[in-house]
């Protein structure tokens, strides 16, 4: 398996791959072609399908939108992506239908080694994401490796989510946590 193929598998891969480099550059130029179109521009729907894995016509994606790979954001039913969002989908970020991703979210599947040894030598440690149905991430949340997020959760804007969250709740704070528990309908 190549590394590239590694990448968009969710496995750890080396990052100093030319394969790799190869495709991360082709998706910052279809990010800079994607920001440099009018709104109305029918070639922005094309980019973003490309771009991304599950796009459907009612996945809307607003400018400043940046991600690493963009093929391992998978997208599962409706989505709304608001303005200045970065993906770094280093592995899988699923988003689960009608989730609602505020401005300025940040999902971060990577993580460098603490190790000081491990970092100079580029060791990494990317895990998935998974945001549930129905789900509100405020404005600037930060979401961190490895947290999956239930459905019908509510995270609070500023909110820095280091761990798991339950369904059907409301979450918030640095690092965040439970405060009230809601029912989905």
């Amino acid at each position: 398996m190549t590394e590239l193929e590694k990448a968009l598998s969710g496995e750890q891969f080396d990052r100093r791959d030319k394969d790799v480099f190869l495709f991360q550059s082709k998706v910052k130029d279809m990010l800079y072609e994607l920001h440099a179109l009018k709104p109305s521009d029918p070639k922005r729907t094309e980019i973003v399908k490309e771009l991304v894995t599950g796009y459907n016509q009612y996945v809307f994606i607003e400018d400043g939108f940046r991600c690493s790979f963009g093929k391992n954001i998978r997208f599962h039913g409706m989505a709304m992506i608001n303005y200045d969002c970065t993906f770094l989908d280093t592995n899988f970020i699923d988003i689960g239908h009608c989730a609602l991703i505020g401005p300025g979210c940040k999902l971060i599947c990577t993580n460098h080694s603490i190790d000081p040894g491990e970092r100079l030598k580029g060791a990494f440690h990317d895990k998935p994401i998974k945001i549930g149905s129905n789900v509100w991430l405020g404005a600037n949340v930060t979401v961190l490796p490895g947290v999956t997020i239930g459905d019908n959760a509510v995270i609070g804007a500023g909110s820095v989510v280091t761990k798991d969250v339950p369904a059907n709740v409301v979450a918030v704070g640095d690092p965040c946590r439970v405060v009230k528990e809601i029912f989905g309908e």
